[in-house]
């Protein structure tokens, strides 16, 4: 790779191709600064609030609702994130060794379009976050400046988005520190009677922290596979780790604290009331929050994309061209998509993603097992970009019913904004289903390829 290459203002030379092991470079530490910046974003402080807000927690039973949930989920975005350097390949296109050419088609556009869809929402949220720092900008052209700016650094692509984080996650995390120091003289006897524990609401609190952090697993390696492979799994595992865990709580923390100690219901008014004058920073470091974490969005969402087309491609290739097109297109769509959008488009569709993310779940069964166990970490890299499907073939059956077998067995124990199965309060007002998907989706495909489990040499080496 050369020096161009490597400048962080350098237009990426990849799309989802294999990245070489000569090209390979970077500190396995701008994993921490990734996740970590990326996630101290106003959706996760929105989020943070809801646990006082939504399910009537104490500040004390909330925080650690908090802490539970993303130290759970963040090991499984984790665990995604650490097969970045091992196979040099985004996240999407390497679940053709798990499903198959074609098998994997499903699971990438579903991903597409939950990413295509964080980047409308945060597109209108950008709008009405500049507007409110600048309300001489209309929302409609607030909205604009905000989609084009994402969409310029998702195009830059891999290095601009971990330059941009790493900046970030200073600003982030210090303003943040700032206004927690400001608003915890306020938190007295009074703030601490507030709400009470419950266990609907403390495992409501839990799980939706620790999906918020399975939701990004879809993309993990996208932002890993540039590095070395010689780091190993252990180093990139803890960064991210850290970096996402970390970064969340701090910034859902910082929201639930903002209404504890308000008057408001409104999560973002509360943040401004709770820190005064220096709330007006935290707007505008919000709004270039919001900028970076929908570069990301978009970045996820094209690369899904392509992947979706190369599937129909044979052995066609794409290069940054296609990615640079798509992007243009998918800035066009979306800005229209946002301009047009209702009041409560963002409330809707955080609806519908959450109703929808049972989905995922099986997903990140099969990839970890099959990633970790069932393959050791090795996978040939030609396969998976081969017509045929190389050695994964077209479809793999195994993974395919293991998959659909953990989505069925969610369905009796659904509880979201559109619909409620027979069993979903066999624990008294917890949801559990997704935790059944998981499980299950575990214990099928184990089953499925306990002979090849059992052997102690991998099966295939992963040259490109």
């Amino acid at each position: 790779m050369s020096q161009n290459e490597k400048n962080a203002f350098a237009i990426e030379s990849h799309s989802i191709d294999y990245v070489d092991p000569s090209e390979r470079h970077g500190k396995v530490r701008d994993l921490f600064t990734l996740w970590f910046c990326t996630n101290i974003a106003p959706l996760a402080v929105i989020t943070g609030a809801m646990s006082m807000l939504t399910f009537k927690l104490s500040l004390i039973s909330a925080l650690v609702a908090i802490c539970c949930g993303h130290f759970f989920g963040a090991a499984i975005l984790a665990l995604t994130s650490a097969q970045g350097p091992q196979v040099g390949i985004p996240q999407m296109i390497q679940s053709r060794a798990q499903f198959g050419r074609y098998g994997a088609l499903l699971v990438v556009l579903f991903t597409t379009l939950i990413y295509l869809g964080f980047f409308i929402s945060n597109i209108i949220l950008s709008g009405k976050t500049l507007h409110t720092v600048v309300p001489a900008i209309p929302v409609p052209t607030a909205t604009v400046i905000g989609a084009i700016a994402a969409t310029t650094i998702g195009i830059v692509g891999y290095h601009l988005i971990h330059k941009f984080n790493k900046i970030g996650t200073w600003f982030m995390g210090g303003s943040l520190l700032i206004g927690l120091m400001i608003m915890i003289p306020h938190i007295n006897a009074e703030v601490l009677a507030k709400g009470s524990f419950n266990l609907k609401g403390w495992f409501a609190m839990f799980g939706l922290c620790a999906v918020w952090q399975i939701s990004f697993s879809p993309y993990t390696s996208d932002y890993s596979r540039y590095l070395p492979k010689s780091i190993g799994i252990y180093k990139p595992f803890i960064y991210t780790y850290l970096g996402a865990a970390l970064g969340t709580i701090f910034a859902m923390s910082f929201g639930t604290v903002a209404v504890s100690i308000g008057s408001t219901t409104d999560a973002m008014e509360a943040v401004k009331s709770g820190t005064g004058l220096f709330g007006y920073v935290l707007m505008i470091l919000f709004l270039c929050n919001i900028i970076g974490h929908n570069a990301m969005n978009l970045y996820g969402a094209v690369l899904s994309c392509i992947t979706s087309i190369q599937t129909f491609a044979g052995q066609w290739m794409p290069s940054k061209n296609v990615r640079i097109s798509l992007s243009i297109i998918v800035l066009i769509l979306a800005t229209f998509t946002a301009l047009w959008a209702s009041s409560n488009f963002i409330s809707f569709f955080l609806n519908v993603i959450f109703a929808l993310l049972f989905i995922l779940v099986p997903w990140v069964s099969i990839n970890l097992l099959d990633f970790y166990v069932v393959n050791k970490k090795s996978y040939d890299i030609p396969s998976i970009f081969a017509q045929d499907g190389g050695i994964y073939g077209k479809f793999n059956a195994k993974a395919l019913i293991a998959y659909f077998l953990g989505i069925v067995i969610q369905i009796p124990f659904l509880t979201n904004a559109f619909f409620t199965g027979p069993f979903a309060n066999i624990v008294p007002d917890v949801d559990i289903s997704w935790v059944i998907g998981l499980v299950v989706s575990f214990v099928v495909y184990y089953a499925f390829n306990l002979g090849k489990i059992k052997c102690n040499r991998p099966a295939f080496n992963a040259n490109a």
